[in-house]
Protein backbone atom coordinates (compact mmCIF):
# COMPACT_ATOMS: atom_id res chain seq x y z
CA UNK A 1 0.00 0.00 0.00
CA UNK A 2 1.28 3.43 -0.84
CA UNK A 3 0.16 6.76 0.60
CA UNK A 4 0.71 8.93 -2.41
CA UNK A 5 0.78 12.59 -3.35
CA UNK A 6 0.74 11.80 -7.07
CA UNK A 7 -1.93 13.33 -9.27
CA UNK A 8 -5.26 11.50 -9.56
CA UNK A 9 -4.42 10.59 -13.15
CA UNK A 10 -1.07 9.09 -12.13
CA UNK A 11 -2.73 7.21 -9.27
CA UNK A 12 -5.38 5.74 -11.56
CA UNK A 13 -2.85 4.77 -14.23
CA UNK A 14 -0.64 3.05 -11.65
CA UNK A 15 -3.63 1.19 -10.27
CA UNK A 16 -4.64 0.06 -13.75
CA UNK A 17 -1.17 -1.30 -14.49
CA UNK A 18 -1.04 -3.03 -11.11
CA UNK A 19 -4.43 -4.61 -11.66
CA UNK A 20 -3.16 -6.36 -14.79
CA UNK A 21 -0.21 -7.77 -12.90
CA UNK A 22 -2.22 -8.71 -9.82
CA UNK A 23 -4.78 -10.56 -11.93
CA UNK A 24 -2.17 -13.14 -12.98
CA UNK A 25 -0.57 -13.76 -9.59
CA UNK A 26 -1.01 -17.22 -8.15
CA UNK A 27 -3.15 -18.08 -5.15
CA UNK A 28 -0.27 -18.65 -2.77
CA UNK A 29 1.26 -15.23 -3.47
CA UNK A 30 -2.01 -13.50 -2.69
CA UNK A 31 -2.58 -15.60 0.43
CA UNK A 32 0.96 -14.91 1.62
CA UNK A 33 0.25 -11.21 1.38
CA UNK A 34 -2.81 -11.60 3.60
CA UNK A 35 -0.75 -13.55 6.13
CA UNK A 36 1.80 -10.75 6.22
CA UNK A 37 -0.88 -8.07 6.63
CA UNK A 38 -2.58 -9.99 9.44
CA UNK A 39 0.68 -10.45 11.32
CA UNK A 40 1.71 -6.82 10.95
CA UNK A 41 -1.65 -5.47 12.10
CA UNK A 42 -1.63 -7.84 15.07
CA UNK A 43 1.77 -6.54 16.17
CA UNK A 44 0.83 -2.90 15.61
CA UNK A 45 -2.44 -3.04 17.60
CA UNK A 46 -1.39 -0.55 20.29
CA UNK A 47 0.05 1.93 17.80
CA UNK A 48 -3.08 1.84 15.68
CA UNK A 49 -5.44 2.11 18.67
CA UNK A 50 -3.46 5.10 19.93
CA UNK A 51 -3.93 6.83 16.56
CA UNK A 52 -7.61 5.90 16.63
CA UNK A 53 -7.93 7.40 20.12
CA UNK A 54 -6.66 10.72 18.77
CA UNK A 55 -9.25 10.58 15.99
CA UNK A 56 -11.94 9.81 18.57
CA UNK A 57 -10.89 12.75 20.72
CA UNK A 58 -11.29 15.12 17.77
CA UNK A 59 -14.55 13.44 16.73
CA UNK A 60 -16.08 13.80 20.19
CA UNK A 61 -15.19 17.49 20.15
CA UNK A 62 -16.87 17.82 16.74
CA UNK A 63 -19.94 16.03 18.12
CA UNK A 64 -20.10 18.46 21.05
CA UNK A 65 -20.09 21.29 18.51
CA UNK A 66 -22.91 19.62 16.56
CA UNK A 67 -20.70 18.84 13.56
CA UNK A 68 -20.69 15.05 13.89
CA UNK A 69 -23.30 12.46 14.91
CA UNK A 70 -22.93 9.84 17.60
CA UNK A 71 -23.52 7.11 15.03
CA UNK A 72 -20.38 8.23 13.18
CA UNK A 73 -18.37 8.12 16.41
CA UNK A 74 -19.51 4.55 17.10
CA UNK A 75 -18.39 3.49 13.63
CA UNK A 76 -15.06 5.24 14.13
CA UNK A 77 -14.17 3.58 17.44
CA UNK A 78 -11.75 0.68 16.86
CA UNK A 79 -11.51 0.01 20.59
CA UNK A 80 -15.10 -1.24 20.86
CA UNK A 81 -15.04 -4.78 22.32
CA UNK A 82 -14.13 -7.28 19.64
CA UNK A 83 -13.89 -4.79 16.78
CA UNK A 84 -10.13 -4.97 16.26
CA UNK A 85 -10.14 -8.75 16.62
CA UNK A 86 -12.99 -8.98 14.10
CA UNK A 87 -10.90 -6.94 11.67
CA UNK A 88 -8.00 -9.37 12.07
CA UNK A 89 -10.25 -12.41 11.83
CA UNK A 90 -11.78 -11.06 8.64
CA UNK A 91 -8.37 -11.13 6.98
CA UNK A 92 -7.80 -14.76 7.94
CA UNK A 93 -11.31 -15.71 6.87
CA UNK A 94 -10.66 -14.24 3.43
CA UNK A 95 -7.32 -16.02 3.22
CA UNK A 96 -8.85 -19.45 3.81
CA UNK A 97 -11.60 -18.99 1.22
CA UNK A 98 -11.29 -20.67 -2.15
CA UNK A 99 -9.55 -18.60 -4.80
CA UNK A 100 -12.39 -16.80 -6.65
CA UNK A 101 -10.35 -16.41 -9.83
CA UNK A 102 -10.16 -18.74 -12.83
CA UNK A 103 -13.24 -20.66 -11.78
CA UNK A 104 -15.17 -22.17 -14.70
CA UNK A 105 -18.86 -21.38 -14.24
CA UNK A 106 -20.01 -22.51 -17.69
CA UNK A 107 -18.56 -24.88 -20.27
CA UNK A 108 -20.18 -25.72 -23.58
CA UNK A 109 -18.97 -27.85 -26.47
CA UNK A 110 -19.85 -25.71 -29.48
CA UNK A 111 -18.51 -28.29 -31.91
CA UNK A 112 -15.80 -30.93 -32.09
CA UNK A 113 -12.68 -29.33 -30.55
CA UNK A 114 -14.44 -25.98 -30.21
CA UNK A 115 -15.15 -25.25 -26.54
CA UNK A 116 -16.70 -22.23 -24.82
CA UNK A 117 -15.88 -21.48 -21.16
CA UNK A 118 -17.02 -18.71 -18.82
CA UNK A 119 -14.24 -18.06 -16.31
CA UNK A 120 -14.15 -15.74 -13.30
CA UNK A 121 -11.66 -12.86 -13.32
CA UNK A 122 -11.04 -9.62 -11.39
CA UNK A 123 -13.06 -6.49 -12.06
CA UNK A 124 -9.87 -4.41 -12.31
CA UNK A 125 -9.51 -1.13 -10.41
CA UNK A 126 -11.74 -0.36 -7.44
CA UNK A 127 -12.20 3.13 -6.00
CA UNK A 128 -13.45 2.81 -2.44
CA UNK A 129 -14.59 5.94 -0.62
CA UNK A 130 -15.60 5.48 2.99
CA UNK A 131 -16.37 7.39 6.15
CA UNK A 132 -15.71 6.66 9.81
CA UNK A 133 -14.81 2.99 9.43
CA UNK A 134 -11.06 2.56 9.91
CA UNK A 135 -11.31 -1.24 9.74
CA UNK A 136 -12.48 -0.91 6.14
CA UNK A 137 -8.95 -0.25 4.96
CA UNK A 138 -7.84 -3.67 6.20
CA UNK A 139 -11.00 -5.46 5.05
CA UNK A 140 -10.87 -4.06 1.55
CA UNK A 141 -7.13 -4.53 1.19
CA UNK A 142 -7.62 -8.23 1.99
CA UNK A 143 -10.58 -8.62 -0.35
CA UNK A 144 -8.96 -6.68 -3.18
CA UNK A 145 -5.70 -8.65 -3.03
CA UNK A 146 -7.42 -12.04 -2.78
CA UNK A 147 -9.75 -11.21 -5.68
CA UNK A 148 -6.91 -9.87 -7.84
CA UNK A 149 -8.12 -6.27 -7.95
CA UNK A 150 -6.13 -3.14 -7.30
CA UNK A 151 -7.76 -0.53 -5.08
CA UNK A 152 -7.64 3.19 -4.49
CA UNK A 153 -8.89 4.06 -1.01
CA UNK A 154 -10.10 7.38 0.38
CA UNK A 155 -11.17 7.65 4.00
CA UNK A 156 -13.08 10.39 5.80
CA UNK A 157 -11.19 13.25 7.43
CA UNK A 158 -12.52 12.22 10.84
CA UNK A 159 -10.37 9.06 10.71
CA UNK A 160 -7.22 10.40 9.06
CA UNK A 161 -4.78 9.33 11.79
CA UNK A 162 -6.27 5.83 12.01
CA UNK A 163 -6.10 5.37 8.24
CA UNK A 164 -2.53 6.58 8.04
CA UNK A 165 -1.42 4.30 10.85
CA UNK A 166 -3.09 1.26 9.31
CA UNK A 167 -1.86 2.07 5.81
CA UNK A 168 1.77 2.34 6.96
CA UNK A 169 1.53 -1.07 8.58
CA UNK A 170 -0.03 -2.64 5.49
CA UNK A 171 2.52 -0.98 3.21
CA UNK A 172 5.38 -2.35 5.27
CA UNK A 173 3.83 -5.82 5.23
CA UNK A 174 3.30 -5.80 1.45
CA UNK A 175 6.93 -4.86 0.86
CA UNK A 176 7.87 -8.36 2.06
CA UNK A 177 5.53 -10.09 -0.43
CA UNK A 178 5.11 -10.57 -4.18
CA UNK A 179 2.22 -8.06 -4.26
CA UNK A 180 3.33 -4.58 -5.40
CA UNK A 181 2.55 -1.65 -3.12
CA UNK A 182 0.83 0.18 -5.97
CA UNK A 183 -1.90 -2.45 -5.94
CA UNK A 184 -3.39 -0.68 -2.91
CA UNK A 185 -3.13 3.11 -2.80
CA UNK A 186 -4.45 5.52 -0.17
CA UNK A 187 -5.33 9.10 -1.09
CA UNK A 188 -5.79 11.60 1.70
CA UNK A 189 -7.23 14.76 0.16
CA UNK A 190 -10.89 15.37 -0.70
CA UNK A 191 -9.86 17.30 -3.82
CA UNK A 192 -8.65 14.08 -5.45
CA UNK A 193 -12.10 12.48 -5.39
CA UNK A 194 -13.77 14.65 -8.04
CA UNK A 195 -10.89 14.00 -10.44
CA UNK A 196 -10.83 10.26 -9.75
CA UNK A 197 -14.57 10.01 -10.37
CA UNK A 198 -13.95 11.29 -13.92
CA UNK A 199 -11.38 8.60 -14.78
CA UNK A 200 -13.69 5.89 -16.04
CA UNK A 201 -11.06 4.81 -18.56
CA UNK A 202 -8.93 3.51 -15.66
CA UNK A 203 -11.30 2.90 -12.76
CA UNK A 204 -13.85 0.10 -13.14
CA UNK A 205 -16.03 0.30 -10.03
CA UNK A 206 -16.71 2.79 -7.24
CA UNK A 207 -17.73 1.47 -3.82
CA UNK A 208 -18.90 4.15 -1.37
CA UNK A 209 -19.31 3.26 2.31
CA UNK A 210 -20.78 5.92 4.52
CA UNK A 211 -23.72 8.26 4.79
CA UNK A 212 -26.60 8.41 2.34
CA UNK A 213 -25.36 11.87 1.33
CA UNK A 214 -21.98 10.42 0.38
CA UNK A 215 -23.51 7.65 -1.72
CA UNK A 216 -25.88 10.00 -3.51
CA UNK A 217 -23.04 12.42 -4.21
CA UNK A 218 -20.96 9.64 -5.75
CA UNK A 219 -23.83 8.36 -7.89
CA UNK A 220 -24.52 11.79 -9.34
CA UNK A 221 -20.88 12.71 -10.02
CA UNK A 222 -19.46 9.78 -11.96
CA UNK A 223 -19.94 7.67 -15.08
CA UNK A 224 -18.21 4.75 -13.35
CA UNK A 225 -20.56 2.01 -12.08
CA UNK A 226 -21.32 2.44 -8.38
CA UNK A 227 -21.89 -0.47 -6.00
CA UNK A 228 -23.52 0.28 -2.67
CA UNK A 229 -26.57 1.52 -0.85
CA UNK A 230 -27.64 4.99 0.19
CA UNK A 231 -29.89 4.00 3.09
CA UNK A 232 -30.50 0.94 5.24
CA UNK A 233 -34.22 1.22 5.96
CA UNK A 234 -34.98 -2.21 7.44
CA UNK A 235 -38.38 -3.66 8.30
CA UNK A 236 -39.51 -6.64 10.34
CA UNK A 237 -43.05 -7.96 9.81
CA UNK A 238 -44.53 -9.77 12.84
CA UNK A 239 -47.45 -12.04 11.99
CA UNK A 240 -50.34 -12.96 14.26
CA UNK A 241 -48.93 -16.46 14.77
CA UNK A 242 -45.52 -15.30 15.98
CA UNK A 243 -44.31 -16.56 19.33
CA UNK A 244 -44.08 -13.48 21.61
CA UNK A 245 -40.82 -14.55 23.27
CA UNK A 246 -39.12 -15.14 19.92
CA UNK A 247 -40.47 -11.84 18.60
CA UNK A 248 -39.04 -10.01 21.64
CA UNK A 249 -35.65 -11.67 21.20
CA UNK A 250 -35.35 -11.00 17.46
CA UNK A 251 -36.67 -7.43 17.56
CA UNK A 252 -34.29 -6.49 20.38
CA UNK A 253 -31.40 -8.12 18.55
CA UNK A 254 -32.24 -6.38 15.27
CA UNK A 255 -32.64 -2.99 16.93
CA UNK A 256 -30.12 -2.93 19.74
CA UNK A 257 -27.18 -5.12 18.75
CA UNK A 258 -25.64 -2.08 17.00
CA UNK A 259 -27.87 0.97 16.71
CA UNK A 260 -25.76 2.69 14.03
CA UNK A 261 -25.62 -0.31 11.71
CA UNK A 262 -27.15 -0.13 8.25
CA UNK A 263 -28.95 -3.43 8.95
CA UNK A 264 -30.45 -2.33 12.28
CA UNK A 265 -34.25 -2.47 12.50
CA UNK A 266 -36.15 0.75 11.78
CA UNK A 267 -39.81 -0.19 11.14
CA UNK A 268 -41.84 -2.84 12.91
CA UNK A 269 -44.87 -4.01 10.92
CA UNK A 270 -47.39 -5.76 13.14
CA UNK A 271 -50.45 -7.79 12.16
CA UNK A 272 -53.63 -6.20 13.49
CA UNK A 273 -54.46 -9.54 15.14
CA UNK A 274 -51.17 -9.35 17.07
CA UNK A 275 -51.69 -5.88 18.52
CA UNK A 276 -52.83 -7.18 21.89
CA UNK A 277 -50.85 -10.43 21.97
CA UNK A 278 -47.37 -10.10 20.47
CA UNK A 279 -46.88 -6.35 20.37
CA UNK A 280 -47.20 -5.50 24.12
CA UNK A 281 -44.24 -7.63 25.29
CA UNK A 282 -42.16 -6.43 22.34
CA UNK A 283 -43.02 -2.79 23.10
CA UNK A 284 -42.30 -3.23 26.81
CA UNK A 285 -38.90 -4.76 26.09
CA UNK A 286 -38.00 -1.92 23.72
CA UNK A 287 -39.12 0.78 26.15
CA UNK A 288 -37.15 -0.82 28.98
CA UNK A 289 -34.07 -0.62 26.76
CA UNK A 290 -34.63 3.08 26.12
CA UNK A 291 -36.04 2.85 22.61
CA UNK A 292 -38.55 5.50 21.55
CA UNK A 293 -41.67 4.08 19.88
CA UNK A 294 -43.36 6.08 17.13
CA UNK A 295 -46.73 4.41 16.66
CA UNK A 296 -49.51 4.65 14.12
CA UNK A 297 -53.02 5.16 15.49
CA UNK A 298 -53.95 1.49 15.81
CA UNK A 299 -50.77 0.37 17.54
CA UNK A 300 -50.81 3.35 19.89
CA UNK A 301 -54.41 2.66 20.89
CA UNK A 302 -53.66 -1.01 21.54
CA UNK A 303 -50.53 -0.27 23.56
CA UNK A 304 -52.13 2.55 25.53
CA UNK A 305 -54.67 0.11 26.91
CA UNK A 306 -52.25 -2.78 27.53
CA UNK A 307 -49.12 -1.13 28.89
CA UNK A 308 -48.75 0.43 32.35
CA UNK A 309 -49.17 4.19 32.32
CA UNK A 310 -45.48 4.68 33.08
CA UNK A 311 -44.77 3.18 29.66
CA UNK A 312 -47.81 4.23 27.63
CA UNK A 313 -47.12 7.93 28.27
CA UNK A 314 -43.82 7.48 26.42
CA UNK A 315 -45.51 6.46 23.17
CA UNK A 316 -45.19 8.95 20.33
CA UNK A 317 -47.36 9.56 17.28
CA UNK A 318 -45.72 8.45 14.07
CA UNK A 319 -45.62 10.61 10.95
CA UNK A 320 -45.75 9.15 7.45
CA UNK A 321 -42.04 9.87 6.95
CA UNK A 322 -41.15 7.66 9.93
CA UNK A 323 -42.08 4.58 7.92
CA UNK A 324 -39.38 5.33 5.35
CA UNK A 325 -36.65 6.57 7.70
CA UNK A 326 -33.31 5.07 8.71
CA UNK A 327 -33.05 6.12 12.36
CA UNK A 328 -29.47 4.99 13.20
CA UNK A 329 -30.39 5.41 16.86
CA UNK A 330 -32.80 4.34 19.64
CA UNK A 331 -36.03 4.98 17.71
CA UNK A 332 -38.37 2.57 15.99
CA UNK A 333 -41.59 3.14 14.03
CA UNK A 334 -44.56 0.78 14.44
CA UNK A 335 -47.14 0.33 11.69
CA UNK A 336 -50.20 -1.89 11.76
CA UNK A 337 -50.98 -4.28 8.92
CA UNK A 338 -54.80 -4.39 8.84
CA UNK A 339 -56.68 -7.66 8.85
CA UNK A 340 -58.24 -8.07 5.39
CA UNK A 341 -61.63 -9.62 4.77
CA UNK A 342 -61.16 -13.15 3.46
CA UNK A 343 -62.92 -16.49 3.39
CA UNK A 344 -60.48 -18.42 5.57
CA UNK A 345 -57.67 -18.00 8.06
CA UNK A 346 -55.12 -19.01 5.42
CA UNK A 347 -56.50 -16.45 2.99
CA UNK A 348 -56.46 -13.75 5.67
CA UNK A 349 -52.80 -14.48 6.44
CA UNK A 350 -51.92 -14.45 2.76
CA UNK A 351 -53.76 -11.18 2.14
CA UNK A 352 -52.16 -9.53 5.19
CA UNK A 353 -48.72 -10.63 4.04
CA UNK A 354 -49.44 -9.11 0.63
CA UNK A 355 -50.17 -5.78 2.31
CA UNK A 356 -46.94 -5.98 4.31
CA UNK A 357 -44.96 -6.78 1.17
CA UNK A 358 -46.51 -3.85 -0.68
CA UNK A 359 -45.63 -1.45 2.14
CA UNK A 360 -42.02 -2.64 2.29
CA UNK A 361 -41.49 -2.50 -1.45
CA UNK A 362 -42.89 1.04 -1.57
CA UNK A 363 -41.03 2.44 1.44
CA UNK A 364 -37.87 0.46 2.17
CA UNK A 365 -34.40 0.95 0.75
CA UNK A 366 -34.33 -2.69 -0.45
CA UNK A 367 -31.54 -3.55 1.97
CA UNK A 368 -32.69 -6.13 4.54
CA UNK A 369 -36.20 -7.07 5.67
CA UNK A 370 -37.55 -9.90 7.80
CA UNK A 371 -40.70 -11.76 8.78
CA UNK A 372 -41.43 -13.44 12.13
CA UNK A 373 -43.96 -16.27 12.25
CA UNK A 374 -44.55 -19.28 14.43
CA UNK A 375 -42.03 -22.04 13.85
CA UNK A 376 -43.86 -24.23 11.29
CA UNK A 377 -44.82 -27.77 12.16
CA UNK A 378 -44.57 -28.94 8.57
CA UNK A 379 -43.38 -27.75 5.19
CA UNK A 380 -46.92 -27.19 3.97
CA UNK A 381 -48.08 -25.22 7.02
CA UNK A 382 -49.59 -21.76 6.71
CA UNK A 383 -46.56 -20.19 8.39
CA UNK A 384 -44.18 -21.80 5.90
CA UNK A 385 -46.33 -20.62 2.98
CA UNK A 386 -46.57 -17.07 4.34
CA UNK A 387 -42.86 -16.86 5.03
CA UNK A 388 -41.99 -18.07 1.53
CA UNK A 389 -44.52 -15.65 0.05
CA UNK A 390 -42.80 -12.85 1.95
CA UNK A 391 -39.31 -13.94 0.88
CA UNK A 392 -40.33 -14.18 -2.77
CA UNK A 393 -42.35 -10.97 -2.77
CA UNK A 394 -40.10 -8.52 -0.91
CA UNK A 395 -37.78 -6.83 -3.40
CA UNK A 396 -34.72 -6.48 -1.14
CA UNK A 397 -31.16 -7.72 -1.28
CA UNK A 398 -31.67 -9.79 1.88
CA UNK A 399 -35.02 -11.22 3.03
CA UNK A 400 -35.05 -13.24 6.26
CA UNK A 401 -37.45 -15.51 8.11
CA UNK A 402 -37.40 -15.90 11.89
CA UNK A 403 -34.05 -14.25 12.36
CA UNK A 404 -32.63 -10.79 12.93
CA UNK A 405 -31.95 -8.22 10.20
CA UNK A 406 -28.48 -7.95 11.76
CA UNK A 407 -27.66 -11.29 10.13
CA UNK A 408 -27.13 -9.35 6.90
CA UNK A 409 -23.34 -9.34 7.01
CA UNK A 410 -20.54 -10.76 4.92
CA UNK A 411 -18.70 -12.34 7.84
CA UNK A 412 -21.88 -13.97 9.14
CA UNK A 413 -22.61 -15.23 5.63
CA UNK A 414 -19.21 -16.90 5.53
CA UNK A 415 -17.78 -14.45 2.99
CA UNK A 416 -14.81 -13.68 5.26
CA UNK A 417 -15.59 -9.98 5.28
CA UNK A 418 -17.28 -7.55 2.93
CA UNK A 419 -16.76 -4.29 1.11
CA UNK A 420 -20.35 -3.33 1.83
CA UNK A 421 -23.98 -4.17 1.22
CA UNK A 422 -25.26 -3.65 -2.29
CA UNK A 423 -28.89 -2.92 -3.13
CA UNK A 424 -28.06 -2.94 -6.84
CA UNK A 425 -29.78 -5.32 -9.22
CA UNK A 426 -26.80 -5.84 -11.47
CA UNK A 427 -23.59 -7.76 -10.86
CA UNK A 428 -23.61 -8.05 -7.05
CA UNK A 429 -26.37 -7.78 -4.43
CA UNK A 430 -26.40 -8.06 -0.64
CA UNK A 431 -23.14 -8.44 1.34
CA UNK A 432 -20.37 -8.13 -1.23
CA UNK A 433 -17.37 -10.34 -0.56
CA UNK A 434 -14.89 -12.04 -2.86
CA UNK A 435 -17.41 -13.25 -5.42
CA UNK A 436 -18.89 -9.76 -5.71
CA UNK A 437 -15.46 -8.40 -6.62
CA UNK A 438 -15.10 -10.69 -9.61
CA UNK A 439 -16.63 -10.63 -13.04
CA UNK A 440 -16.14 -13.13 -15.86
CA UNK A 441 -14.79 -13.47 -19.33
CA UNK A 442 -15.67 -15.92 -22.11
CA UNK A 443 -12.94 -18.13 -23.51
CA UNK A 444 -13.33 -20.04 -26.76
CA UNK A 445 -10.68 -22.60 -27.73
CA UNK A 446 -10.70 -24.15 -31.19
CA UNK A 447 -8.60 -25.85 -33.84
CA UNK A 448 -8.82 -23.40 -36.71
CA UNK A 449 -12.60 -23.09 -37.05
CA UNK A 450 -14.15 -19.92 -38.41
CA UNK A 451 -17.78 -18.77 -38.59
CA UNK A 452 -17.74 -19.35 -42.34
CA UNK A 453 -17.44 -23.08 -41.64
CA UNK A 454 -21.01 -23.00 -40.29
CA UNK A 455 -22.64 -21.02 -43.10
CA UNK A 456 -25.35 -22.40 -45.32
CA UNK A 457 -27.01 -25.78 -45.55
CA UNK A 458 -23.70 -27.50 -46.32
CA UNK A 459 -21.90 -25.94 -43.36
CA UNK A 460 -20.96 -27.61 -40.10
CA UNK A 461 -23.66 -27.91 -37.44
CA UNK A 462 -23.38 -26.53 -33.89
CA UNK A 463 -23.41 -29.09 -31.06
CA UNK A 464 -24.05 -26.70 -28.13
CA UNK A 465 -23.61 -29.44 -25.55
CA UNK A 466 -23.49 -28.03 -22.01
CA UNK A 467 -20.79 -29.60 -19.84
CA UNK A 468 -20.85 -27.27 -16.80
Amino acid sequence: MSVTDSSPLEIAKAASISSRNLAITDTSSRNDALTAIHGALSEARETILAANAEDLKAANKAAEDGKLSQSVIKRLDLSRPGKYDDMLKGILDVRKLEDPLNQTTLKTILDDELVLERVSCPIGVLLIIFEARPEVIANISALAIKSGNSAILKGGKETTLSFLAISKVISSALSTTQIPNSSIQLVTTHADIASLLDLDQYIDLVIPRGSSDLVRYIKTHTRIPVLGHADGICNTYVTASADPSMAVKLVLDAKLDYLAACNALDILLIDEAALTTVLPPVATALIEKGVSLRCDASSKTALSSSLPRSQSVLLQDAEDKDFSTEFLGPTIAIKTVPTPTASSADNIATAACTLAIAHINANSSHHTDAIITAVPSSSDSTDEKIARQFQRGVDSACVFWNTSTRMSDGMRFGFGTEVGISTNKIHARGPVGLEGLTIYKYLVSGRGQGVGDYAGEAGRKWRHEKVV
